[in-house]
């Protein structure tokens, strides 16, 4: 059966009186791996899973299942309902989500040719970016994923809404004789757009240039941040201030109406834009608005799911995640406004700095203040007199991003998607160069990171 017949099959075998909201997740993912230069794993997962949620009388209950014959269906729906009836009655709890006023492209981001990707386009990856790094001596690793996914949501207000995404992913950290490396990735919606050629050479060349890094001491420098190490800190703030949960929960980084970052800083999430990896709808069935978070540096909205939207008094705007959920609202398809500088001409005029690909290890010092800490990683280089000047050994940072990005002094013309290693936020960002940013340790071994 497709994903409405689950869901409709499923809410109609609740008893009178009830509320309920199915959805069905349809995914198919392969993963082609390679590791020390060579092709060692082919996987493929497809699977699909209904998503129950029922309430009667304030209680709810949430039960899951990829079971889809009469009999799993009828256990599902029984399982939710017994949660339901030993859970908490909430007083004033949120609405189911009504029906969308207008239509949605269902089919926006679905490229056929991804979906039916098969083993050796995935090889045939993952052999170029090898071959790129063994040119240069280096050993590659990484993988090359495809995916199709379909959404179905329906609930017993009459609310259908369903939306189909394809998305590839070509990702490799290469390593030098000395323990140096360099990262690169590329995803898109469209598996034919995914140049590996770039890929590969983009990694080799960034550890190339890592051998032999030399120790420099922590401390406070100007920064040039590229795409991979910005679309990071953009997955942080969807926590820490573009959440509408931060935000009642007075835990938010930034203040609605207040400036919050430099008034070149402009952010936004768009999961209609075909520039990302579209997703249409939330997992509550509501179409995805767009919510222009930050407008030239003054913090404008913040998203919200059923939950939020209706404590707030204020519209959804499609960002629930699956029930029972308490993470609250969360940006999936994020945007950073690029400016005006060439990205090669982002480090003129920095005296002394450094040059970050990327962070890792990274985790919330202080929400409230929007500080984080981590590791820099997998290409780190020393800037002077405006030309990089060579490879440096890991720092770790303690930082306030709202110090940061109020100290924006140019922005790449040029952006690029990141996917997130682990979230599946997705972001379109620039490169950016920064006036100050805290160092505060070095790693001695580059084997200890």
């Amino acid at each position: 059966m497709v994903g409405r017949d689950v869901a409709a099959a499923a809410l109609g075998r609740l008893e009178r009186g009830y509320e309920g909201e199915a959805s069905v997740i349809q995914r198919h993912a392969a993963l082609t791996r390679f590791a020390g230069s060579r092709i060692h794993q082919n996987l493929a997962e497809e699977d699909a899973t209904l998503r129950v949620r029922i309430r009667h009388h304030g209680r709810t209950g949430v039960a899951v299942t990829n079971r889809l014959s009469p009999a799993g269906l009828e256990e599902v729906v029984a399982r939710a309902a017994l949660i339901a009836a030993h859970a908490a009655s909430e007083a004033d709890p949120p609405p189911l989500a009504e029906p969308p006023g207008e239509s949605v492209d269902s089919d926006l981001g679905w490229i056929e040719a991804t979906a039916a990707a098969d083993p050796g386009a995935r090889a045939a990856g993952a052999r170029t970016v090898i071959d790129a790094g063994v040119a240069r001596g280096l050993t590659a690793s990484g993988a090359f994923s495809t995916e199709a996914q379909q959404r179905t949501v329906v609930n017993t207000g009459g609310l259908v809404a369903s939306h189909r995404v394809t998305q590839a992913k070509l990702v490799t950290v290469m390593h030098g004789p000395a323990g140096e490396t360099g990262y690169a990735q590329s995803i898109s919606t469209d598996l034919s757009t995914i140049d590996a050629q770039a890929v590969g050479e983009e990694a080799a060349e960034r550890t190339a240039r890592a051998a032999d890094p030399t120790d420099l001491a922590p401390g406070e420098y100007p920064v040039v941040l590229g795409e991979y190490a910005v679309a990071e800190i953009l997955e942080y703030l969807a926590f820490m201030a573009f959440s509408g949960l931060a935000i009642e929960e007075g835990r938010a980084c930034v203040e609605l109406g207040q400036p919050a970052f430099g008034s070149n800083v402009t952010i936004w999430d768009d999961g209609q834009d075909p520039a990302g990896i579209p997703s249409a709808i939330d997992f509550e069935g509501v179409t995805k608005q767009r919510v222009d978070l930050i407008s030239h540096g003054v913090a404008r909205a913040t998203v919200h799911d059923g939950a939020t939207a209706h404590r707030a008094g204020v519209p959804r705007t499609g960002h629930g995640l699956p029930a029972p959920n308490t993470f609250g609202p969360l940006c999936w398809n994020l945007f950073m406004a690029p400016g005006e500088t060439p990205r090669s001409s982002l480090a003129q005029g920095v005296e002394r700095g450094l040059l970050v690909t990327r962070f890792h290890y990274v985790n919330v010092v202080h929400p409230k203040k929007g500080i984080l800490t981590g590791m820099t990683r997998d290409g780190t280089f020393l800037i002077e007199n405006g030309t990089v000047a060579g490879p440096v050994r890991n720092l770790r940072f303690t930082q306030s991003i709202p110090d940061a990005f109020s100290n924006i002094s140019a922005i790449a013309a040029e952006s690029r998607l990141v996917g997130a290693d682990y979230t599946g936020i997705v972001s379109r960002v620039p490169a950016v160069r920064i006036d100050a940013w805290n160092f505060t340790g070095a790693t001695a071994n580059e084997a200890d990171v």
